[in-house]
């Protein structure tokens, strides 16, 4: 059944094979991602996924996708896109300047592509991560489940490079009434994220809580999806034995021995054999992978110091 031919809704036109987003610069890293591969940890595949996931789900609900479609994630800006054939998309996450065949246009907003016109996403002002979802979807082939890029992995679709085009699905549903979304975007400040005791946080003495708990650390640029390399006071232990490997999840605080943490993201190991004192919250997850080298973080108890 067709679309009806009211607002936005039916701009969408020509066949899904001649629908396309043809890739003019990729910028630092550009890649495709969805919510990822859930459930399959036991045969040693991540998740994977879009590092902010708030951020995916809010471009997908503007034009009118299931949250879970692929889009496209942009690291620090720099892409450059030419459409085939007339699409209409939304930009979240990180604030961009955007430009439509030179004219000035808006992020959280949606957009109409024309066929042959070139959508340029600058440098990110603030934050780290933006997504660009087209409605219809992303539709290049799944694997395991999913359409994401697994950086550590390798699998999924490679990383967008020039002369990349990707395919856009058929839209399904009826299109949204909303045509912007009035979101905040990521600060560029300093970021305080919730935590919750890691497995492992006797492993720890009571000068590495406190400096967790009471000390800034700063995101290195040693930092990608798979985790973020901090720097900080060093996080002492108690303990000083190995560790046999045991599962890892997103928003781990996993520390070497250095005492430096790292705050593992989207593309993290299944296992790791260093011991985790802290997990940051999922929900806050989203917010952490918003965060640039040198900005700070802040860790902050949600239980009583007592019952940590």
């Amino acid at each position: 059944m067709s679309e009806p031919d009211t607002g936005t809704a039916g701009l969408d036109k020509g066949s899904p094979a001649t629908r396309r987003l043809e890739v003019l610069r990729p910028g630092p890293l550009s890649t495709v991602q969805d919510l990822g591969r859930t459930g399959l940890a036991g045969m040693g595949v991540g998740v994977s996924g879009a590092a902010d996931r708030s951020s995916l789900r809010l471009a997908n609900r503007l034009v009118g996708n299931a949250e879970s479609e692929a889009a496209v994630e942009i690291t620090l800006g720099g892409l450059w896109l030419r459409a085939r054939g007339v699409l209409t998309v939304a930009l979240t996450g990180a604030s961009f300047p955007v430009t439509l065949d030179g004219r000035a246009a808006a992020s959280h907003t949606v957009l109409t592509l024309p066929t042959g016109s070139v959508l340029r996403v600058g440098q990110c002002r603030t934050g780290m991560r933006g997504y660009l979802a087209v409605r219809g979807g992303i539709d290049v082939p799944a694997v395991l489940g999913s359409r994401a890029t697994d950086t550590l992995s390798g699998l999924g679709p490679e990383p967008l490079a020039v002369g990349t085009v990707l395919p856009v699905g058929r839209a399904h549903g009826e299109f949204p009434r909303v045509d912007a979304a009035p979101i905040i975007p990521p600060s560029g400040g300093e970021l305080t994220l919730p935590v919750l005791p890691g497995p492992r946080q006797d492993w720890f003495s009571a000068e590495a809580l406190r400096h967790l708990l009471h000390e800034p650390f700063e995101v290195t640029r040693d930092s990608d999806r798979v985790g973020m390399r901090l720097s900080g006071p060093p996080l002492p232990r108690n303990e000083t034995g190995e560790l046999p490997s045991e599962g890892m999840v997103s928003g781990a605080l996993q520390v070497p021995p250095a005492g430096q943490p790292t705050l593992f993201l989207a593309d993290h190991p299944v296992t790791g054999g260093y011991p985790v004192i802290a997990v940051v919250l999922s929900a806050h997850v989203a917010v952490a992978a918003q965060a640039r080298p040198g900005q700070r973080l802040r860790f902050r108890a949600v239980r009583e110091p007592s019952e940590y």
